[in-house]
């Protein structure tokens, strides 16, 4: 080792060593939320954004759950800034003892500052933190508030969350009149990728507290448009109208849902149920509003209850012998819609994005009230009780067949790495973070992808035509299909009860269709097998669509590729204008299929890294997801139909 680096070294270390009160940083007020946004509102994207609009939104529902307010209104402002009114109580005005100022300013000014810390203002509260309207206030260039309040208007306004005034009285109001108004303007320093708010997200989310929070009337206005556009939203059903309004496109097994609740140890439990003819089911959870999508010990009572007590029934009535098996859990909650919503006063919440409760008393609560409230309805209703219980038998029948025939398929193809399907043309990297797999139709443009692909991370899997619609199939008929199959066995997930999303070869599952009508068709049919029985790999971003170029715009040696898209004839017209020459006329090349194009230009477009475009596949809103795949891919023709007929208009497929 050099001198040079021994000094180096030496020096590194006497710097280490002056670490000393000197260089420990206070920060004052809410300056901190400022310099670490993500670690508040979790990032600064579009997320972060829309997760504004919850934090005061939130503040509003918990003045609803305490039976203060019936009526909340959203508006985002021509400006682009949110404006949200409640008619609760409105904020406190008076002086808060600890800080001496008034507590609608402690409230937008101090981190950790409100009812919902044991002061008795809220036995349940929404939001994970509670410290939603300080952050809000320290991430907007300005926010003011307004309170209504015993016959008195009150006001104040922030800028980057210092106070921008005292509070003021400034007029008079009805004595009736009670409530908080809060408009904020996000701070584009903050929220450098985007300040613009999306009416339809906001929207799904406003839809659905108004299904949690029964008898509220909560609406949502856009007034950046010429002509405003509101939506309101009112459920004196509650969670039942939930479960309903998800399977309207569904033919079910009974009307009304099923709606059970109850109230134990200062924990209320409400849970809406309703079967489908699906082979599908769709379990949503929350806790205190929240969507706990990644369960938790509410659900966990849920599933435990409806095993037991359909079970119990089927046994005590015959409908199952005492010599027969139980049905699983799986068997019961075969083509089940429900969601189950519980108000904890103090929820703990865990998983990767703090998204499942944890609070263990919660299992045996929701499995107590739910069971005894399921069980009477079941008795008071035998005819419908008889139909979830014959559901239940339907799905253990198939069930132990296509267990069968997971054994049989085993033995004769393999579903093991060690046995690949002869038709994939695999690579030579066994990284899975490196490799990726494309899913080709046709033999023709297999033929092509396998030519030009790069052998030592890009695998080929050609399919040969359009694949079984699972939407409509029992898992022993998608075992007997030989692309599904070949599907399954390439990626080495396994499959229903045995997949393990760790165990998949490829971390990029790239579909690769025509670019026409039926290309479209075997796409659907892909994303509908991936969500329904692999969803882990969308979950996890796996699954890719390539975009092949629908024009290619040639002139001697040099071509232009077109992409598909709502510009593509425009672009294709400028295209051709730039290439144009006094003397020559560029030809123009429309690929309506990926056998068009040889194996150069199928490389160059479409699966090199450095230039090919890949949409990735995301489930952003598991039940609309849902919802829409059950809506394309189900028995129902006329929802189908009208969903065609409204978008039709966007099409870029060219017939």
């Amino acid at each position: 080792m050099t001198t040079e680096e021994l000094q180096a070294i030496q020096d590194k270390k006497e710097k280490a060593a002056e670490y000393d009160a000197s260089q420990i940083q206070v920060l004052e007020g809410l300056e901190a939320v400022r310099m670490r946004p993500g670690m508040y509102i979790g990032s600064t994207s579009s997320e972060g954004l829309h997760h504004l609009v919850w934090e005061i939104v939130d503040n509003s529902i918990d003045e609803a759950l305490a039976g203060f307010a019936s009526h909340i209104e959203v508006f985002i402002e021509p400006d682009n800034s949110i404006t949200v009114v409640d008619d609760g109580r409105g904020i406190p005005v008076d002086i808060q003892e600890k800080t001496g100022r008034p507590a609608v300013e402690t409230v937008f000014t101090v981190l950790h500052a409100g009812g919902k810390f044991g002061g008795g203002g809220y036995k349940v509260s929404g939001g994970l933190h509670g410290v939603g309207s300080s952050v809000v206030n320290a991430l907007s260039t300005q926010l003011d508030v307004t309170v209504f309040k015993q016959g008195q208007k009150y006001y104040q306004e922030y800028h980057r969350g210092v106070v921008g005034g005292d509070l003021a009285m400034i007029g008079e109001t009805d004595p009736d009149h009670h409530g908080t108004t809060v408009h904020f303007t996000p701070d584009p320093t903050i929220f450098t990728e985007t300040t613009e708010f999306d009416f339809q997200k906001l929207a799904k989310r406003v839809r659905e507290l108004a299904f949690l929070n029964r008898g509220l009337r909560i609406s949502i206005t856009d007034k950046r448009l010429e002509e405003a556009e509101s939506l309101h939203y009112h459920y004196e059903g509650g969670i039942q109208s939930y479960v309903e309004y998800l399977n309207e496109e569904k033919p079910v097994l009974f009307e009304p849902a099923i709606f059970t609740e109850g109230e134990m140890d200062e924990i209320t439990v409400e849970v809406a149920m309703q079967y489908t003819g699906s082979y599908h089911s769709m379990v949503l959870s929350f806790a205190n509003n929240i969507s706990t999508h990644e369960g938790g010990t509410h659900e966990q009572g849920f599933r435990t209850a409806l095993t037991r007590v359909i079970n119990n029934y089927a046994k005590s009535n015959k409908l199952l012998k005492e010599n027969e098996e139980n049905l699983t859990g799986d068997d019961v909650r075969e083509g089940l819609t429900a969601v189950i919503s519980v108000k904890h006063p103090n929820p703990q919440f865990e998983g990767q994005t703090k998204t499942k409760l944890g609070n263990s008393e919660v299992s045996g609560i929701v499995n107590k009230l739910f069971s005894e409230e399921f069980g009477t309805f079941l008795l008071e209703n035998p005819q419908v009780a008889k139909r979830i219980v014959e559901k239940g038998i339907l799905a253990s029948k198939a069930r132990i067949a296509a267990k069968r025939a997971r054994e049989v398929t085993r033995k004769k193809s393999g579903l093991e790495i060690s046995n690949l399907p002869g038709k994939l043309a695999d690579c030579s990297s066994n990284d899975p973070k490196q490799t990726e797999i494309f899913i080709v139709e046709g033999d023709s443009a297999g033929g092509s992808a396998k030519s030009g692909r790069n052998r030592e991370f890009q695998a080929i899997l050609p399919i040969r035509g359009k694949i079984l619609n699972v939407e409509k199939a029992s898992m022993e008929k998608i075992l007997a299909n030989e692309e599904i199959r070949s599907l399954f066995t390439a990626m080495g997930t396994g499959f229903g009860a045995d997949f393990d999303v760790t165990k998949a070869r490829y971390q990029k599952l790239v579909i690769m269709t025509d670019a026409d009508v039926d290309g479209a068709h075997i796409r659907t049919l892909l994303l509908t097998l991936f969500y329904r029985y692999m969803r882990p790999v969308v979950e996890a971003g796996y699954v890719y669509i390539a975009q092949p170029p629908i024009y290619g715009v040639k002139l001697g040696d040099k071509i232009t590729y077109i992409q598909p898209g709502v510009n593509q004839e425009t672009e294709l017209q400028e295209a051709i204008v730039n290439m144009t020459t006094s003397k020559r006329k560029p030809i123009v090349q429309r690929y309506k299929g990926l056998g068009e194009m040889d194996d150069h230009q199928l490389w160059e477009t479409t699966m090199d890294p450095e230039h090919r475009t890949m949409a990735q596949v995301s489930v952003e809103d598991a039940a609309e997801a849902d919802q829409i795949f059950d809506m394309l891919m189900g028995d129902r023709v006329e929802p189908r139909r009208d969903f065609i007929e409204a978008n039709a208009q966007y099409s870029t497929i060219d017939i």
